[in-house]
């Protein structure tokens, strides 16, 4: 398959529209796992716990020549069982994530939605059982983690239908993770990440502190980046209503250090923390966003 039609590389507006949530998630996967060609993708779930002596009958692709080289002992790499997994996707629905800069481009909700469903396809691939929390105000949807292939439309539905709410419960929210993954799991939090962040990363902390591997992605609308508009404007939050006006071309200096100075602060805060940050901004391709995501270095598992 050409680079260029693989859907998962297109423009996420254009490939939205060649159907329903689950058609979109279904083809950004098959083109992303295609794009892996013969790369050893092992999933989320495989995870190096220690290493032990060597054993007649154990697979040669296990043994750590590194290793080997360094100690002169053979030794095989053990990992974790992949049905082992259990991983939430908490995904934010507060106000703030129903909106787009630009005709041609999706809601930051829409776009995590399919950035939702793609990843909990191929947890399930991977036999990880996948369960799904949506927030806004408060907790709106739960379904507990489950392996089965057809578990896949249960999150579907319940992804579909999340309607964006009014502000942000978080703290919430991740907590709610700790009743449903009662041993060490993965949480894949999905959010605009406009809430109070301390209490947010305590909560994600907390997780952490509870052994859970978790992973953040900011998702922003390319027009959230700089501030653009006419000589005067109105500018609104759209969670509590307040507004301003201003003069873009006055403040647009100050507005870009400021969304960079955030990001950074979120990135330093996760990394401190143990949790894996991703900035992602919706015009981007989700095979791009998965891809990155998988990586050996920063992998989600």
């Amino acid at each position: 398959m050409a680079k260029t039609d693989r859907i998962d590389l297109l423009d996420p507006y254009d490939v939205a529209q060649l159907g329903g949530l689950e058609l979109v998630a279904e083809g950004v996967v098959e083109g992303f796992l295609t794009g892996l060609h013969q790369s050893p993708f092992r999933g989320f779930s495989v995870e190096f716990i220690e290493h032990r002596p060597y054993q007649p009958g154990d697979e040669l692709r296990y043994v750590d020549w590194k290793m080997l080289a360094r100690s002169d002992r053979l030794t095989v790499k053990q990992f974790e069982e992949e049905t082992n997994l259990r991983a939430m996707i908490v995904l934010d629905a507060s106000r703030s994530m129903h909106w787009s800069g630009g005709d041609r481009r999706l809601t930051k909700l829409d776009y995590a939605k399919r950035l939702a469903a793609a990843l909990s396809l191929i947890m399930l691939r991977q036999r990880d059982a996948t369960g799904f929390i949506g927030f806004d105000d408060e907790v709106r949807s739960v379904v507990p983690a489950r392996a089965r292939t057809h578990h896949w439309w249960t999150l579907i539905a319940a992804m579909a239908n999340l309607q964006p709410g009014m502000g942000t419960a978080a703290e919430p929210a991740l907590r709610r993770v700790t009743d449903l993954l009662r041993r060490r799991g993965m949480v894949v939090f999905v959010s605009d990440l406009l809430m109070e962040r301390d209490l947010a990363m305590l909560a994600l902390q907390f997780l952490r502190h509870r052994g859970h591997q978790v992973t953040v992605f900011h998702i922003m609308d390319p027009a959230e980046m700089t501030l653009e508009g006419p000589p005067e404007a109105r500018f609104e939050d759209p969670e509590t209503g307040t507004g301003v006006v201003a003069r873009p071309r006055e403040l647009r200096s100050a507005y870009a250090e400021t969304v960079q100075r955030t990001i950074a602060d979120w990135r330093l805060a996760c990394r401190r923390g143990g949790i894996a940050y991703h900035h992602v901004v919706t015009d981007t391709p989700f095979g791009y966003v998965l891809r990155r995501a998988t990586a050996r270095r920063s992998r989600l598992g």
